[in-house]
């Protein structure tokens, strides 16, 4: 069986959700499967390391597809094309989009569907393509896998799919996600935070992710522990992020918030595994993987109750209100203080996490491919 697939987010040091999701499932699948062919279509040049084995065959085509007008161009023209000269037998597509023009069965990975709920969020043309495009996307595949029982249940209230179309896959967590010895927790925090404990966010700086609650809700925390604890962010800026630079600006506590720009893979392992907390708490998310990965990492977690974050952190969570500044600080000082009440997060992370593996995803991955021939 030939399968062509869309590699446009293996990006080599850029790697993010759908990135990540990405890489991780198709090097298993395309190991795990050597009797297939694999076409990987990318839009600019591509690295060495995400041909993962022998079958895999790498295509470059243009144009690069970063802007809604050059998306429309890479999946109504570059990709029909390729797929007729290819001739595979499935098209599969992680980052929700498809071309609507060929007739080859296509596998359809949707993430989440924030821009339904969230609209303000999204740039203006990007919205217009979202809203005209993904509905058609997920009525033209032949199968969707989808990250969460949240994910899923919006897709088939939002676009009236039928459940039967859906698989959920879960995502997993990378092995490098692991604990240090206090020793090396020391050595991290000398280096970010001058030696202080931190509270740690993870993920792009994008108004999703609530970060201006987060800043109000550490101002709060810090008024009423007097405590010394930092607030580190990882991740690059994303998007409008207007009302975020404005709440930093506004903080009586600004000189303990610490911005280390994008990391590379074992940095950020390593912050991970020395923070106090994960402080990850969206208004919206798909699955939010810096949730399990802190798991793995034996890192307590503090996110939101709401869509999909209950599901994925279990029990090994302290979950806030995410509209509420009052109820992340109340959180915040309940993890920071609280010994035992961490070890207890600590303990039930590590059972959650079980539920978890990229090579489950990737197992789930192919049997939703599979079907999408049936």
């Amino acid at each position: 069986m030939k399968i062509a697939v869309n590699a446009r987010f293996l990006l080599p040091n850029k790697l993010e959700g759908i990135g990540w999701f990405t890489h991780e499932v198709l090097q298993r699948i395309v190991k795990a499967h050597p009797e297939h062919e694999f076409v990987f279509f990318f839009d600019r040049k591509y690295d060495e390391r995400f041909v993962y084995a022998d079958n895999v065959k790498p295509m470059v085509l243009h144009p690069q597809s970063r802007h809604p007008f050059l998306w429309y161009l890479w999946f109504e023209h570059a990709v029909p094309s390729a797929l007729k000269a290819e001739k595979p037998d499935l098209f599969l597509s992680t980052d929700s989009y498809l071309s609507l023009k060929t007739d080859v069965p296509t596998t359809l990975v949707v993430h989440d569907l924030a821009f339904e709920h969230h609209p303000q969020d999204v740039g203006y043309l990007v919205r217009k393509y979202y809203k005209h495009y993904v509905p058609k996307f997920v009525e033209k595949a032949s199968r969707i896998a989808t990250v969460s029982e949240y994910s899923k249940q919006d897709i088939v209230t939002q676009y009236g799919t039928s459940p039967d179309k859906i698989d959920v896959v879960y995502n997993g967590a990378n092995p490098m996600y692991k604990p240090l010895s206090e020793e090396e927790q020391k050595k991290v925090k000398v280096n970010y935070t001058g030696g202080q404990d931190f509270f740690l966010f993870v993920g792009a700086i994008h108004p999703r992710k609530n970060i201006a609650r987060l800043f109000k809700a550490f101002d709060e925390f810090k008024k009423a522990s007097n405590s010394p604890m930092k607030l580190v962010l990882v991740g690059r800026k994303g998007w409008s992020t207007d009302e975020i630079e404005q709440t930093y600006n506004a903080m009586n506590y600004k000189q303990d918030v610490v911005f280390t720009g994008r990391l590379s893979s074992d940095d950020l392992a390593k912050v991970l595994a020395s923070a106090t907390a994960m402080t990850y708490v969206p208004y919206f998310e798909g699955f939010g993987i810096p949730i399990l990965e802190a798991q793995y990492a034996d890192t307590p977690v503090i996110t939101s109750n709401i869509t999909s974050m209950p599901e994925v952190a279990g029990s090994g969570a302290h979950l806030v209100d995410p509209y509420s500044v009052d109820s992340i600080k109340e959180g915040l000082l309940k993890v920071a203080l609280d010994k035992t009440y961490r070890d207890s997060l600590r303990e039930e992370g590590r059972e959650n996490r079980l539920r978890f593996s990229w090579d489950k995803t990737a197992e789930k991955v192919w049997a939703c491919m599979e079907k999408s021939l049936c």
